[in-house]
């Protein structure tokens, strides 16, 4: 009865502190499908050094495994670290889904990590196809657990490299989307291995259930295509043709927020189909890397034929159309699930789907004193109800914006300042 009182009570302070976010804060827009878009433009963002001294590595982590020639330039796995003259903590950065350790909202925290004083080191996601042919144990990503496994062998041996080159007082973890339930798993796994002893892990906008989330991504795309997937291409060269035309109209800017921010405003859709459409593209354009990627390293046969020996001078391009009509359904059924099975014939889909969420480490998140997590009350990968558990799960350790949408405010100052002060409350402690 205690213990329920407790958490009624942590509960009740969690919602007093979002009325108070709800009151406060400004982050500029609203609609959860604009933040998640244009994020956060360089207007309303948090001023931070525009260059930092950032060096980029690459590991072997299967010295042994053969490459198929068609991804000969991926068989070492790259990352990015920036290193503090003096000591200072090191803190470990992981991708969301489909994104490189030098994704636009990498660089960002990498700055903002760097400027507070961090020694920093940043990892692509196990869903990026370098990752996937250079330190995947199967090549199949999607699985929490084994990918959060792979992470953590990655971690180890880019340690083993730095370690001589940095001067290191304690060990941090943080990720975001993806990456920040990866970051969960691998605290976890942390937990008994103690190679690193995390003293803090921050989870940034994390999905409950990855099979939902990307359920939700793959219908906002299905769902929004005039005419259906059968349409997608002829959808897809019209979201070409209207960047192709911010290009003309505005100055010269680089594909990343900022570039979607012009966009939005040169043509600012009427209705919110577009932007979920635009959203589902980007998310099948991940998805489409990881599948084939995945689909030639293991000769699966789902979109090359097994017989098939792609070159480092063959053309993807007739794989192209097929991969664009692919769900993650799709690759759930026809790539995922036949490994996994594979390896223990009795697992379900239903216990795998389970496998595939954080309530499968629900323990752990409630009990553990250094998870935290930075999370937008609508944020668009969530099923209703899931924030509140979230909410529910890690009490006061959760601080929970009411806008901002799927990691639209990242780089918002408010924002920012969070991050980075979940990780320096530890060093004054």
């Amino acid at each position: 009865m205690l213990n329920q009182l407790l958490r009624l009570f942590a509960v009740c302070v969690c919602l007093l502190l979002c009325c108070s976010l709800a009151n406060a804060y400004d982050y500029p827009f609203a609609n959860r499908y604009v933040a998640t878009v244009v994020g956060t433009p360089a207007e309303f963002a948090e001023v931070l050094p525009a260059d930092i001294p950032t060096k980029i590595g690459k590991i072997k982590i299967f010295p042994d495994r053969k490459v198929p020639g068609v991804l000969w330039n991926m068989d070492e796995l790259y990352y990015s670290y920036q290193r503090q003259e003096g000591p200072a903590p090191l803190i470990f950065l992981v991708a969301g889904t489909g994104a490189s350790f030098k994704s636009s909202k990498m660089q960002m925290m990498q700055r903002a990590f760097y400027n507070a004083g961090f020694n920093v080191v940043s990892l692509s996601s196990p869903t990026h196809p370098n990752f996937i042919v250079a330190a995947s144990t199967s090549s199949v990503p999607g699985d929490l657990q084994e990918d959060s496994a792979d992470l953590y062998n990655v971690m180890k041996a880019v340690w083993g490299k730095l370690q001589d080159k940095m001067n290191v007082t304690e060990f941090y973890l943080t990720g975001y989307s993806l990456g920040a339930a990866q970051s969960a798993f691998i605290a976890k796994l942390d937990e008994q291995e103690k190679a690193f002893n995390f003293k803090k892990v921050l989870m940034i906008n994390p999905p409950v259930s990855l099979y939902n989330s990307v359920e939700i991504l793959d219908n906002l795309l299905v769902d929004n295509i005039p005419g259906g997937l059968d349409h997608f291409n002829e959808f897809y060269q019209k979201v070409v043709k209207a960047f192709g035309e911010t290009y003309a109209h505005g100055d010269k800017v680089e594909f990343n927020d900022q570039f979607l921010y012009e966009a939005y405003k040169y043509k600012k859709p009427q209705s919110d189909e577009p932007l979920e459409a635009l959203i589902g593209v980007s998310f099948r354009i991940s998805s489409q890397n990881m599948v084939f990627t995945s689909d030639v390293m293991t000769k699966a046969g789902y979109v090359v034929s097994r017989d098939i020996e792609l070159g480092r001078h063959d053309h993807i391009t007739p794989y192209l159309k097929v991969l664009g009509r692919l769900t993650f359904l799709d690759y759930f059924e026809g790539i995922f699930m036949p490994h996994f099975k594979a390896l223990d014939p009795s697992i379900t889909e239903s216990a795998m789907i389970q496998q595939l969420s954080m309530r499968s480490i629900e323990n752990y998140l409630r009990t553990s004193p250094k998870i935290g997590m930075i999370h937008n009350e609508d944020d668009i990968i969530l099923q209703p109800g899931e924030i509140d558990y979230l909410r529910d799960v890690l009490g006061s350790r959760a601080t929970i914006y009411p806008h901002g949408g799927h990691c639209g405010n990242m780089a918002y100052p408010e924002n920012v300042n969070a991050m980075v002060g979940f990780f320096q409350s530890t060093q004054k402690n």
